[in-house]
């Protein structure tokens, strides 16, 4: 367990807003996926800055290796959606997008999107990822257009102009609906 220490005492302390070490974290997470499940670990940290940076390289590292993340979904689609920390729920929610994930998996991470974007504070990055990956589910005709545009609409009265933005462009990625 002396990497758990090691991955939380390189992605702590710095400034707040800065990834530090994340990017070669994450190389050496590629080059060994055994310290995935260590690097995994980080998300439960005491700290949030570790909690950030941990998220950040799971998605980065999911970007290349999706498939890694299987055996993880159980808890992805659980304990890791229950933090309450908006930078760890958007690259959850990034990670979504890039997973392959079975039907009843995806409704489970439909859900967890969907809650997000029903939260009236949803932190507008939290928003725009759900609203994306939401999005990518619909265009793949995993998901129904007629259950996304609704979430994605509710974004167009969001505090920050970003995520209507966001949203005004989204919708008019979504495939037509079908009505029969």
């Amino acid at each position: 367990m002396a990497m758990v220490a090691g991955f939380r005492a390189r992605l702590t302390g710095g400034k707040p807003n800065s990834l530090g070490e994340v990017p070669q974290v994450v190389e050496e997470v590629v080059e060994d996926p055994q310290l995935l499940s260590e690097l995994y670990d980080c998300l439960f940290s005491e700290d949030q800055w570790v909690r950030m940076r941990a998220g950040d390289a799971l998605e980065k590292v999911c970007r290349v290796h999706p498939d890694w993340f299987i055996p993880y979904l159980p808890k992805l689609l659980g304990e890791v959606a229950e933090i309450n920390q908006a930078s760890v729920k958007w690259h959850l929610a990034q990670m979504f997008g890039e997973i392959d994930l079975t039907d009843s998996q995806r409704a489970r991470a439909v859900l967890i999107l969907t809650t997000n974007l029903e939260d009236p504070n949803v932190d507008w990055i939290v928003a725009a990822n759900c609203m994306e990956t939401l999005t990518q589910f619909a265009k793949e005709g995993t998901v129904s257009v007629e259950s996304v545009r609704p979430l994605i609409e509710a974004q167009l009265h969001h505090r920050s102009n970003a995520v209507k933005k966001r949203a005004t462009k989204l919708l008019l990625q979504l495939p037509a609906d079908h009505d029969a």
